[in-house]
């Protein structure tokens, strides 16, 4: 494990009609995090809000920059420097258009995907750190991608985020471990359809 604090900045819009837009799966995803792993009350820091706690053990910070979308890392940036981190630790979750509704997918690195989140992180620190990329599928049209991702999940959504982000927040202690793979394999696992039971064959 680690000696070196984590970041996890989970990504969307603040105030209460974005809530339950999918552009706000970061946000989600914070919010079960901290409750579900006893993390301390948030308070206004960095242009966010921060809260503290452990993961597996390890010390992690949340955040959920209060910026709006576009300028994220503008929250993110400053909270990495004052806490001294390096790139190496610091986990962005966000919502992807390139990825199929309730696939998730982890990478360190990388191009942006026309994410403007992860842009302006880009911009503010580099591309060198993990992203925890939750799928909320493509519109089929790039002129609707911004309706899309502004949206609320629809009923159908909330049938697969609940046990995606239910898994994940189990599964988070390996986040914290670095174990990208791990995770993302015992997310799969806890996700996965229950195996239909063999018939049992009758007695002759």
């Amino acid at each position: 494990m680690s000696e070196i604090p984590l970041l996890i900045a989970g990504l969307g819009n603040p105030g209460a009609q974005y809530a339950r837009n999918r552009h706000n799966a970061g946000f989600i995803l914070l919010d079960e995090l901290h409750a579900h792993h006893r993390f301390g009350p948030w308070k206004a820091k960095f242009e966010g809000l921060l809260s503290e706690g452990t993961l597996g053990g390890r010390k992690t910070y949340l955040l959920k920059p209060q910026t709006y979308m576009n300028d994220s890392g503008s929250s993110v940036g400053p909270a990495l420097r004052f806490f001294k981190l390096p790139l190496t630790a610091l986990v962005v979750v966000h919502d992807e258009i390139d990825l199929v509704a309730g696939k998730l997918k982890v990478k360190t690195g990388g191009g942006d995907a026309g994410q403007n989140g992860l842009r302006s992180i880009t911009a503010s620190l580099g591309p060198d750190y993990r992203r925890v990329r939750i799928g909320i599928g493509h519109p089929g049209d790039k002129s609707k991608v911004t309706g899309h991702v502004l949206q609320n999940f629809s009923k159908e959504d909330i049938e697969w985020l609940r046990p995606l982000v239910s898994a994940m927040v189990e599964a988070a202690p390996l986040l914290a471990d670095d174990d990208d793979t791990g995770f993302m394999s015992k997310v799969a696992l806890l996700t996965a359809p229950p195996k239909p039971k063999a018939k049992k064959k009758e007695d002759e």
